[in-house]
């Protein structure tokens, strides 16, 4: 005997959820996920905003409330644990009761009417079932919980089954895998609502189902899954399938096909069926039609904010239809690692003290910046993981952890502007640029005022920097004479004082990108395609800064020693670290002269520092073997260059930009708009050298004090050689006085990582972009798949014009010709770059005597404002950065042609040389 029920009338048992509607759901109404359901209301979003999505109407949850309340009163209490027998049996009954129903007459009359007006008396519907939630409950697909319906849906419905599937729909909120899994879920299993879809049909050729991420690992891939026929044979993996991943990065398509045999048929047979013969081994989707589900897979995801987990299929006349979208469950949290420009300051492998001292760096000084910008106290406690984890060590490399950064900077009200700038900056982005959210006008005129105030006063403030650093370098004195009280009370009054300072330095980069934006764009807008290489040469010339005086100094020092020919030859002819030492001694010791004596004395007080690799605690600096500044200034012997030629030429730099600004912007108001944005941007650059020249000096403290507790440590039996202690960490060593170690035996430790470090140094470079999956090791990270090459964000234009034309970003004008020299490893003698073209990774402060003997600059990673870039510029050496794989793609010795304009680099055939 069955039930009648019409959804109109007396309740006889009160639904607890709000009668919503009662009438059938269309257009509008469907948005209502507590009526319809998120997988109704999704589809029609999608429709209203123009996705090709097929009609459909929905039978609300508030006819499933009326419907099956009467027909479960007498039933049994659901099981209250996840019991498999007891729920098939409870289910058994809850659906035999419910599928005895009748819809009443007014039901019945609604759906067929909206039927025929939306599918067609002979047309076919799909018919689903959709968990709707009710209060305090979840519902299925929705976007913060991945909570499975597993109710029942059935396609090529024809009107006359209509009534029937919707009743089967209804029986589907109680069957025993559903139940099964609300129990497991910690829900009441019988407190469910179903809403029923009924959408037009359509008759599929081909369909898919897209992942806008990779599911296995969340990686930036569009991973597409067809079949021949209709979407249950890819769903229920009922047919043969091909697979394609497309990196969004790059577009760079994986395919892996199958020779396909089965499919699930047409309305006719939608049951298993073989493929046609002339199809079997024919990919699916072709190129054109993978394109287009690709694009409106991403737009899908762009529109609804998150990762989709998309159905489709293909009609027969090409029409790309979407069925379903659902957010993607359960997707493994991805961590994104990159070295894109550290390995400016750690090249190569780090040894533990340099990596500890760095994440100790990183902490400390982007506290400071945080506090700096306003961020509350509050705020940076509930940060601190994040300020622990700023950088991570692969295989003895130093990455950025990009999630860290970007939840630090995400604190600053500043963050929305800069972004793009910053991620350039970081390799992440091709161009620097602003994404402004709507709305953005409004946050701009309540971040204005304060950003405003810390940039009226940000010069001050970065003078009495350096006042206060000047004052703490002087007074550390003689540190090698300390004991190891006293060297552990100055190591950490020192880093106490940088956390109270440090800020000062990086606010300088967030307030600087301000003006480089307007700068850049005022130039991109008013000088055309000249923008690139006039953003360099305005900004040459201004007072020194500190990186740029140790230059000259030595350059000054270069021109003395040419003076007294016996001097000279005895450093042009040194050949050994050994003989260097000797002929230091000399000089020192007044052979020469006093004024020469004087001023090689002053050289090594002053930026005895300043080495290739100086924030590296491992590498050796003028400070422990003086006689390496006789290998900084040899090529300048050979060359005969001195200060005064470098400051002519930065000279002449500024001047032909100069001119050239008066050649492509005629307005002379225009003119001095940018003049006084390229002041405002050469103050923020003097400041950025300046403050980094002081970073160096500061790990060349560090480096002092740390070493010479190496020595201590060794002395007493605890390490087998003072230099063991570049295998410890900062607070290893100091633990070792202060008593703080859980444990004694650093000899053992310190060999078990050296072990390691000579094993690293031996492999392959990993890619400079890793990602892992969240509570995971580093250790398991794998290369980004957006990785080629070097795995860095290039320029539109790195992609060479032919087989011996690379392409970067044109950084200092110029064109030469000279024999390329590939540096992979800056720790050889500058002399060797002499007349050559220096092909790079990248560099850092302490390549500068490499790049001054060398006629032009080439490096893989970088940007307009980073460190060759604006060294280049400085030099009036022609420069390009950012040129994909330049050190494997040009050969070593091969004769080459730059042109710093154009940022192009061109192999030539062999010839004279010029």
């Amino acid at each position: 005997m069955t039930a009648a029920i019409d959804t109109q009338g007396p309740a006889i048992w009160r639904s607890p959820y709000p009668d919503t509607t009662s009438t059938l759901l269309h257009g509008e109404a469907l948005l209502d996920p507590a009526a319809a359901g998120y997988k109704f209301s999704r589809l029609a979003e999608l429709r209203a905003a123009e996705f090709a999505v097929p009609d459909l109407f929905a039978v609300p949850a508030a006819a499933f409330d009326r419907a099956v309340a009467p027909v479960l009163a007498d039933l049994d209490a659901p099981p209250a644990a996840a019991e498999p027998e007891a729920v098939r049996s409870w289910s058994g009954k809850a659906r035999a009761a419910v599928l005895s129903l009748e819809i009443g007459k007014e039901l019945t009359d609604a759906v067929h009417t909206a039927f025929d007006d939306l599918i067609g008396p002979d047309g076919l519907a799909a018919v689903r079932a959709c968990v709707v939630p009710g209060p305090g409950q979840l519902g299925e697909d929705s976007s913060t919980d991945p909570f499975a319906g597993l109710s029942d849906s059935f396609l090529y419905v024809p009107r006359a089954d209509l009534l029937r599937r919707i009743v089967e729909c209804w029986a589907s909120a109680y069957n025993p895998e559903g139940v099964l899994y609300r129990l497991r879920r910690g829900t009441d299993p019988g407190a469910v609502r179903i809403a029923v879809g009924v959408q037009r049909m359509v008759l599929g050729v081909s369909s898919f189902v897209a992942f806008t991420r990779d599911p296995r690992d969340g990686a930036d891939r569009v991973v597409v899954a067809a079949a021949y026929g209709i979407g249950e044979g890819v769903v229920q993996e009922r047919a043969d399938v091909d697979h394609y991943f497309t990196d969004r990065a790059t577009g760079a398509v994986r395919k892996e096909i199958v020779v396909k045999r089965r499919m699930v048929g047409s309305p006719d047979e939608p049951a298993e069926c073989e493929v046609p013969a002339e199809l079997a081994e024919q990919p699916v989707l072709d190129d054109g039609a993978l394109a287009r589900v690709v694009e409106t897979a991403r737009r899908i995801e762009e529109y609804f904010g998150c990762p989709q987990d998309i159905e489709g299929t293909f009609s027969a006349d090409g029409e790309l239809w979407i069925v379903q979208s659902r957010p993607l469950a359960d997707l493994p949290e991805q961590v994104v690692w990159t070295n894109h420009n550290i390995t400016e300051s750690y090249p190569g492998v780090s040894c533990a003290l340099t990596y500890s001292l760095a994440r100790d760096f990183y902490k400390t000084a982007f506290t400071d910046l945080y506090r700096r910008m306003g961020i509350p106290e509050a705020r940076l406690r509930q940060n601190a993981h994040h300020l622990e984890r700023m950088v991570g060590l692969r295989e003895g490399r130093v990455y950025y952890r990009l999630d860290a950064w970007y939840a630090l900077h995400g604190l600053m009200p500043e963050f929305e502007f800069i972004r793009g700038w910053w991620e350039h900056s970081m390799g992440l982005r091709t161009q620097p640029g602003m994404d402004l959210s709507p709305r953005w006008r409004g946050r701009a005129l309540r971040t204005a005022p304060a950003t405003l105030f810390r940039s009226a006063g940000h010069f001050r403030r970065v003078r009495g920097f350096l006042a206060w650093w000047d004052r703490t370098a002087a007074e550390a004195g003689d540190l090698e004479s300390l004991d190891a009280q006293a060297l552990v009370a100055f190591y950490r009054g020192l880093w106490a004082d940088v956390g109270a300072q440090w800020g000062v330095t990086l606010t300088n980069t967030v307030l600087g990108i301000f003006p480089a934006a307007v700068y850049e764009g005022l130039l991109r807008r008013w000088t055309g395609t000249r923008h690139r290489a006039l953003f360099g040469a305005l900004l040459a010339g201004g007072p020194e800064n500190r990186t740029l005086a140790g230059l000259r100094s030595a350059l000054e020092l270069s021109d003395l020693v040419c003076a007294q020919p016996e001097a000279r030859d005895r450093i042009l002819h040194a050949a050994t670290d050994a003989e260097d030492a000797v002929v230091w001694q000399e000089i020192t010791d007044g052979i020469y002269g006093p004024e020469l004596a004087d001023a090689a004395l002053h050289q090594l007080r002053v930026y005895g520092d300043r080495a290739v690799g100086d924030l590296k605690l491992e590498q050796l600096t003028p400070r422990q073997r003086p006689g390496m500044l006789l290998d900084m200034v040899r090529p300048h012997l050979r060359q005969g260059t001195g200060a005064d030629a470098s400051r002519a030429d930065e000279r002449k730099v500024r001047a032909d930009g100069e001119r050239e600004l008066r050649e492509h912007c005629r307005n002379p108001l225009r003119r001095v708009i940018i003049r006084a944005f390229a002041a405002r941007m050469r103050a923020h650059l003097k400041a950025r050298e300046d403050t980094r020249f002081c970073r160096t000096e500061l790990f060349g403290l560090s480096r002092r004090v740390l070493l010479r507790l190496g020595v201590l440590l060794a002395g007493a039996g605890r390490l087998d050689d003072p230099r063991d202690v570049l295998d410890l960490t900062v607070q290893e060593v100091l633990g070792a006085f202060d008593g703080t170690l859980p444990g004694s035996d650093l000899r053992a430790l310190a060999a078990l990582r050296r072990a390691d470090r000579e094993r690293w140094e031996t492999l392959p470079a990993p890619s400079p972009r890793l990602v892992s999956l969240a509570g995971r090791p580093l250790d398991v990270a794998r290369p980004a798949t957006a990785a080629s090459g070097d795995g860095d964000a290039a320029d539109a234009t790195d992609a060479a014009d032919g087989e011996n034309v690379l392409r970067g970003l044109a950084s200092s004008a110029g064109v030469v010709r000279g024999r390329a020299r590939v540096v992979l490893d800056p720790d050889v003698p500058a002399d060797t770059c002499r007349d050559a073209i220096l092909i790079a990774r990248e560099t850092d402060p302490g390549w500068l005597f490499l790049m001054t003997a060398a006629r032009g600059l080439v490096v893989e990673r970088g940007t307009l404002l980073s460190h060759t870039a604006v060294t280049g510029r400085l030099l009036g050496v022609p420069t390009v950065v950012a040129v994909a794989d330049a050190t494997t793609r040009i050969p070593d010795g091969a004769l080459i042609e730059l042109d710093g304009a154009a940022g192009t680099v061109r192999i030539l055939a062999e010839e004279a040389d010029p």
